[in-house]
């Protein structure tokens, strides 16, 4: 019996070892430390782009096109993403109207709040802020999965006729249940890995979550997983990451988006795995008068998958306004 006993001790010391040497070996070869936001804007803060202080932030911000636009576009990217995700109709829009984009609290060049308060109603107040700094009295205000959720409340919490036009491109909005959540998401959720991606992270783990939410994952490049990946190093956005996932969930005043009133188009990819179009079917129900248009083909990202096809659709509704 105590041969056996001996035994077992000495396998489960061998097993524990076992697992601090794999430990110690992922670590190594994934180490990947925050980096100083002033390392991270020689690549991804070149003009037009420009910093505004903001909340007690440094808010990386891109303000584009005709200058005397009295109803500018805003662009509000979704979780773990940037300004940069609107390039493509940036492009397409800024010689005709006025388009801002920036990166959210949390997130891209912008970082971590300095009060750790990531609670949605934070996320509203700052957006009004921004349109305040930026002397914009009246905007279409359009918006990417968080992004979306924070564009339909600030539209509700706003000043009738504040917000002209609203646009949701597979916005969250609703209680969820997903068909399939990008790693990354899922990993930032569970205390003891998010605590190890504190200061690792693969970079195969980022274009993993990135392919989770193209429809077609062809269209990835090395360039946009370099973004996604350099991005994210920014010292604070992950466990930012953390915090905002912790407060912050999916459904919270869902109640609330049949009190828009306000030309809404909403935007889904047909083969979004994370908020499903089904959603994209409640909020044409609650939202009246609102359009719905579907592309079979991309995900939850559609805008930056095909944004000339998406950006077309956008015309036309802008030009309706």
């Amino acid at each position: 019996m105590r041969r056996v006993v001996r035994t077992l001790v000495t396998v489960a010391g061998l097993t524990v070892a076992t697992a601090l040497a794999l430990v110690a070996g992922f670590v190594a070869l994934n180490w990947a430390p925050d980096r100083p936001v002033a390392e991270l804007e020689a690549r991804w803060a070149q003009p037009p782009s420009t910093f505004i202080e903001l909340a007690g932030m440094r808010v990386h911000l891109r303000d584009e096109g005709v200058r005397d636009d009295p109803v500018p576009i805003v662009l509000l990217h979704g979780t773990s993403a940037s300004l940069h995700t609107w390039d493509g109709w940036v492009a397409a829009l800024a010689s005709e109207r006025r388009v801002v984009r920036f990166d959210l609290p949390g997130f891209g060049l912008t970082g971590p709040t300095p009060d750790g308060d990531y609670r949605i109603e934070r996320y509203v107040e700052f957006v009004s802020a921004m349109l305040d700094a930026l002397g914009i009295e009246r905007c279409v205000l359009a918006g990417n999965s968080f992004g979306g959720a924070v564009a339909w409340q600030t539209t509700v919490a706003l000043p009738p006729d504040r917000v002209q036009q609203l646009i949701l491109v597979d916005a969250a909005g609703y209680p969820l249940v997903s068909e399939s959540v990008p790693i990354a998401f899922r990993i930032a959720r569970v205390p003891v890995l998010s605590a190890l991606m504190s200061v690792t992270l693969p970079r195969g783990l980022v274009e993993s979550s990135v392919r989770n939410v193209y429809g077609n994952p062809d269209r990835i490049t090395p360039a946009l997983i370099d973004r996604y990946f350099e991005i994210s190093l920014r010292e604070g956005n992950r466990a930012a990451l953390v915090e905002r996932f912790a407060q912050a969930p999916h459904g919270q005043h869902a109640d609330r988006i049949g009190e828009i009133q306000v030309p809404t188009l909403i935007l889904w990819g047909g083969r979004d795995r994370l908020i499903p179009p089904e959603h994209g079917e409640l909020f044409r129900r609650d939202i009246a008068g609102s359009r719905l248009v579907v592309f079979p083909e991309l995900g939850h990202v559609p805008h930056e998958e095909d944004p000339a096809a998406t950006v077309a659709i956008v015309r036309d509704f802008l030009a309706a306004g």
